[in-house]
């Protein structure tokens, strides 16, 4: 080559232009651009099969599905604290055919475990609420406890005697109790058991004298009469039990406490798509028959905004993060 002169400029080969153009045409922007959905979506699930969580992304994901344009396919993922569901979802492409069903179960494991292979503030990118379910506490039909007024009054009468029955230890209602006996200020032990069936069962044969447990499990027995509701966790009386007071009501002043579930998709899933899921959420809650099917269950049918539901897991995590410190709990 001459002194002075550049070397020729080589025009790219065309299997070159192929694989260039194929990227592109693959990235989530792209996709976002030519129309989104194009596909099923997969939406993975913390929970097992027949759960109020997983009934509630069922009926929601349905709806949406038809909103959308494609189904949404539920992916059951149990177990470990919703860590092998929400990894599964952060290793994800992002481009909004993969998400999360997020829950205050994740809020809780933020502190609860010592190390976690994510961030759940980092790692994901919030959608919207599904929806918000109470806690209901309750006693056996026959007990001598009318209320919640009397339950605080025996229990301050008797310290450490008074037993509340939950399930497992780090769970949402045995955090639930754990801040019930602090705000309250009685001294109560609480009493762990593998599951609803077994805490409910405990209940009925007199092994606990309360149970902190999710509203749309415990209405069969409460509607048939097994079981008596001394007053619901949130802040506002439940639709469904209407003469149920809160705990609030109840006395206990500052106690707020429901449950609830979200979508999330990995972060860096492109703005539209966001926006189309959340829209998709709205039409779907906005739907009678969904927001009637979601009441029965106990479920409180609420949309937001992905900032409010960025805003709720932070607050989330901080408050569940307290109880953890107080109640003892080691990080495992």
């Amino acid at each position: 080559m001459r002194a002075g002169r550049s070397a020729p400029i080589r025009a790219p080969s065309r299997r070159a232009l192929l694989v260039a153009l194929a990227g592109v045409a693959a990235s989530p922007g792209a996709l976002a651009r030519r129309g989104y959905p194009q596909r099923p979506i997969t939406l993975v699930v913390p929970f097992a099969s027949g759960g109020i969580a997983d009934l509630t992304a069922r009926v929601v994901a349905r709806t949406m599905g038809s909103a959308l344009g494609q189904p949404i396919v539920i992916d059951n993922r149990p177990g470990a604290g919703g860590i092998v569901a929400t990894q599964a979802v952060v290793r994800a492409a992002p481009d909004g055919y993969t998400a999360l069903l997020l829950s205050n179960a994740n809020a809780i494991s933020a502190s609860l475990f010592r190390r976690l292979p994510f961030d759940v503030t980092r790692d994901l990118a919030p959608v919207g609420t599904l929806g918000f379910f109470d806690l209901v506490l309750c006693v056996d039909r026959n007990s001598p406890l009318r209320t919640l007024p009397d339950l605080l009054a025996h229990a301050r009468a008797h310290p450490g005697k008074l037993t509340i029955g939950t399930i497992a230890i780090g769970s949402t209602q045995h955090l639930a109790a754990e801040l019930f006996q602090s705000r309250a200020g009685i001294d109560a032990v609480i009493v762990p058991y593998k599951g609803t069936p077994a805490v409910l069962g405990a209940l009925r044969g007199g092994e606990i004298d309360l149970a902190f447990e999710i509203l749309g499990p415990a209405l069969p027995q409460i509607a048939g009469g097994a079981l008596r509701p001394l007053a619901v966790s949130a802040a506002r009386r439940n639709r469904v039990l209407p003469t149920t007071p809160t705990v609030q009501e109840a006395g206990v002043t500052g106690y707020d406490v429901a449950s609830w579930n979200a979508l999330a998709v990995p972060a860096g899933t492109p703005q539209p798509v966001v926006v189309r899921l959340n829209a998709a959420i709205r039409d779907a809650l906005a739907v009678p028959a969904v927001a009637q099917r979601l009441l029965e269950m106990g479920v409180r049918p609420q949309a937001g905004t992905p900032i409010e539901l960025e805003t709720l897991l932070a607050s989330e995590i901080r408050r569940w993060r307290a109880v953890i410190v107080a109640a003892g709990i080691t990080p495992q």
